[in-house]
């Protein structure tokens, strides 16, 4: 039972605490499943990483659940995912019930604003993060930011990013062999 309470407090504050939705998490769960419990390594929190993003969902809820899975199974899974999105839920709640009150004045304006630099730095310092964790050098660099063009720029699907990915891998794995 202190498993299942550890979980829940561990994911609920990560819940309640981030601002900027899933890839903002990314650090401050990593910090707690990693660093500070010690629930995974470094090298299997990117790979849930990796699976989380290919599942469909939200992300934080999608690695609190493979976390969760991991420690205590389908139950641990369950309390990992109820306590990551408890409090976003309650206060997305009260926050659409005030903000319809007062989305109109200049300061509630102001603020949104201001927080946008704020999001993208919360998304930026994983990305570096994770990348110099994934090995991701001068020399391979261009791969990543490939990706980035032809989803962003052209229009590609990410799915055909990701099979053509995995087609360059298993190409470059056979004629390594």
């Amino acid at each position: 039972m202190a498993k299942y309470c550890e979980l829940f407090a561990t994911f609920f504050k990560i819940g309640a605490f981030t601002i900027g939705g899933g890839y903002a998490m990314i650090p401050l769960i990593q910090r707690e499943v990693v660093e500070r419990h010690g629930w995974m390594t470094d090298e299997d929190f990117l790979d849930a990483l990796a699976v989380a993003q290919t599942m469909p969902g939200i992300l934080a809820a999608n690695i609190a659940s493979l976390v969760g899975q991991r420690l205590r199974g389908t139950r641990g899974a369950l309390v990992a995912v109820g306590a990551n999105i408890l409090m976003p839920i309650l206060l997305i709640l009260i926050i659409a019930i005030a903000f319809r009150h007062f989305r109109d004045l200049p300061a509630v304006r102001h603020a949104f604003l201001a927080l946008r630099p704020a999001v993208v730095a919360l998304i930026a310092a994983p990305v570096f993060n994770l990348a110099r964790k994934a090995r991701i050098s001068l020399r391979n660099c261009w791969l990543p930011l490939l990706a980035c063009l032809l989803v962003a720029c052209l229009g590609v699907s990410p799915v055909v990013v990701l099979l053509a990915a995995l087609l360059g891998g298993l190409v470059k794995y056979k004629i390594g062999k």
